[in-house]
């Protein structure tokens, strides 16, 4: 074992101690990045994935109304960033969904306060959403589909502040990427106008997160997200006639010209939107 190694057991091992369990999250936290089999280490050691079930289950009775302390977000937030570890391991992922890890994280998702101790659980809680769904695993698919995660991450692009709007956004837009999403949240028309409707209220900038008599248009790293949404829904058929009637106002006027000045691939993507609702066929380049 190389010195870097030895650290981190040491410190996987005072996990098991609550006197000396934040300071090893801590610590472990800032090391995710430069020790390659975290992971691994965190998954198999004994009690490590208990600890840290505790540990996010018990901020669960602080959370409405939010009485979460700063400091208390920040321990758990370093779970979740070593839980994201295990979710973006090849292995760990799988024995992570087998254990249904993921739904201890769906409070986070589903709280209505916008409490800023509250805000960056939620964020680092999708983050480890988001870790799981980059691979384009369809067993990461068929448990986030069968476990309704899309409600959640469409409330918090409806609701949420622009960083946790984008890690939603991209987390749908991943799901709708492979065929089987595609097809789940197109198969009956009340998922499709739920998924719909939130996407054009963000474009717009009229989602329930803005002021009822403020148009608050989105970022163009968070258009980017939602214009890819759509141009993955135009590959349906059913989406597309359906589109014929409900394309936001915002991709047929100039309110969106600040953005795409910005990254003119948007006013392409949305160029091809258009014409694809418009001959009835899928777009042909999304590059």
């Amino acid at each position: 074992m190389d010195e870097e190694e030895v650290r981190v057991c040491e410190l996987i091992r005072d996990i098991a101690d609550v006197n000396k369990r934040d300071a090893a999250l801590h610590e472990l936290s800032k090391r995710r990045e430069t020790f390659p089999q975290m992971a691994r280490y965190l998954w198999f050691s004994f009690g490590t994935m208990a600890a840290f079930l505790q540990e996010i289950i018990a901020v669960y009775p602080l959370m409405n109304p939010s009485t979460l302390t700063a400091a208390q977000s920040q321990r758990v937030c370093n779970c979740l960033a070593l839980l994201q570890c295990v979710a973006c391991h090849p292995e760990t992922k799988r024995y992570c969904l087998k254990a249904h890890i993921p739904l201890y994280l769906y409070p986070f998702l589903n709280c209505s306060s916008n409490s800023k101790a509250l805000e960056f659980l939620r964020l680092t809680a999708l983050g480890v959403i988001g870790a799981l769904v980059k691979g384009d695993d369809p067993e990461v698919l068929r448990f986030l589909l069968q476990s309704e995660v899309v409600p959640l991450c469409l409330r918090i692009m409806d609701n949420g502040n622009e960083l946790p709007q984008t890690v939603a956004t991209f987390v749908v837009q991943k799901v709708l990427g492979q065929e089987e999403g595609l097809l789940y949240l197109c198969a009956t028309a009340e998922r499709f106008y739920a998924v719909s409707s939130i996407l054009s209220s963000m474009v717009n900038g009229t989602s329930a997160g803005t002021a009822t008599n403020e148009r608050v248009p989105p970022t163009p790293r968070l258009l980017k997200h939602i214009v890819k949404c759509y141009l993955r829904l135009c590959d349906n058929r059913k989406a597309r006639e359906a589109f014929k009637h409900c394309l936001p106002e915002a991709f047929n006027n100039d309110s969106l010209s600040s953005q795409i000045e910005e990254d003119p691939q948007i006013g392409r993507w949305i160029s091809q939107i258009v014409l694809s609702v418009q001959t009835n066929q899928p777009p042909t380049n999304t590059d």
